[in-house]
């Protein structure tokens, strides 16, 4: 769940006067290759699905999705910085081969991406959660489920309980939803006459997680999927806690004025839901559980 740079920017400048500490060096590496990629090249075309595109994308192509490449599992560059990877990444392509097309990522600045749909990019598949405002001016398929979750080390050695966090260290990235909601949390603590959290905020989810391997902090906060990707990714040197809290769909956008290219979009969508082909892209990435199996278009 992303946020709009002024509200990360006033949710971090929060945190800085709650924060305890600062982040230190790192201490441990994640044990695997974060490069989870599914191959879909078996992935064929659906003559029937891809007959429903409008003209001008079918005759174009290629699929040209809009995505903010910064944001792990679901969209984020390899290891050589250059090469877009994720399960987002690897849904966009597996679409593009149902519909006959050859999937273009674009990457740009997240907060950029709406205002192109239509324009600069056919879709937009990056992680948006469906909100009431987003629908209000663009379609939405709805296509994976995302909430929060706390991630502790494996065997959660300083008994971390998600249901009272105050007086706790907790790690978070910044420019998140969590980061936002660990202020609205931290004021609870301190109305109610408990002890502060200590929230040690890091740029990147990689830091995040590495830290809490390392004992400098009790757990992090982060999007479910991201939570259960680093468990993955560590090798089980971490384990999540609580669950996944607050739980909404995320969904792919398209233009309200192009309703042929939402059909399009919602059947391929379906398509690879029901022959199996989104579980193991998820699958790969270690967030099967995040799965929806129908794809709505909202509104």
């Amino acid at each position: 769940m992303r946020l709009r740079p002024i509200i990360a920017a006033a949710a971090t400048a929060a945190l800085a006067l709650t924060a305890c500490s600062t982040p230190t060096d790192e201490t441990t590496t994640p044990a695997e290759s974060t490069d989870r990629t599914h191959d879909v090249s078996g992935v064929e075309k659906v003559d029937e699905i891809a007959s429903l595109l409008p003209a001008d994308v079918a005759d174009s192509g290629k699929l040209v999705v809009g995505a903010s490449i910064d944001y792990a599992p679901a969209e984020f560059r390899a290891e050589d910085l250059q090469t877009a990877i994720g399960y987002d990444i690897d849904l966009s392509r597996a679409l593009g081969n149902v519909l006959g097309l050859e999937a273009e990522i674009a990457a740009a600045e997240f907060d950029s991406l709406l205002p192109g749909i239509g324009t600069k990019y056919d879709v937009g598949i990056s992680s948006f959660t469906i909100t009431e405002e987003r629908t209000a001016n663009y379609n939405m398929i709805s296509y994976i489920e995302v909430g929060s979750s706390y991630a502790v080390k494996a065997g959660n050695p300083t008994d971390f309980d998600p249901e009272n966090v105050c007086g706790t260290t907790i790690g978070v990235q910044t420019g998140t939803y969590q980061e936002e909601e660990l202020v609205t949390f931290n004021e609870a603590c301190t109305e109610a006459g408990e002890e502060a959290i200590e929230v040690l905020p890091y740029a990147s989810q990689s830091d995040v997680t590495t830290n809490v391997i390392g004992g400098k902090a009790d757990a992090f906060y982060a999007d479910s999927t991201v939570a259960h990707y680093a468990v993955e990714l560590t090798g089980g040197q971490m384990e999540v806690v609580g669950g996944i809290r607050d739980s909404a769909p995320q969904g792919i956008v398209v233009n309200q004025d192009d309703p042929e290219l939402t059909e399009a979009m919602h059947a391929a969508m379906q398509h690879l839901m029901d022959d199996g082909t989104w579980e193991a892209i998820l699958t790969s990435w270690g967030n099967e559980d995040a799965i929806i199996t129908t794809a709505e278009v909202h509104p």
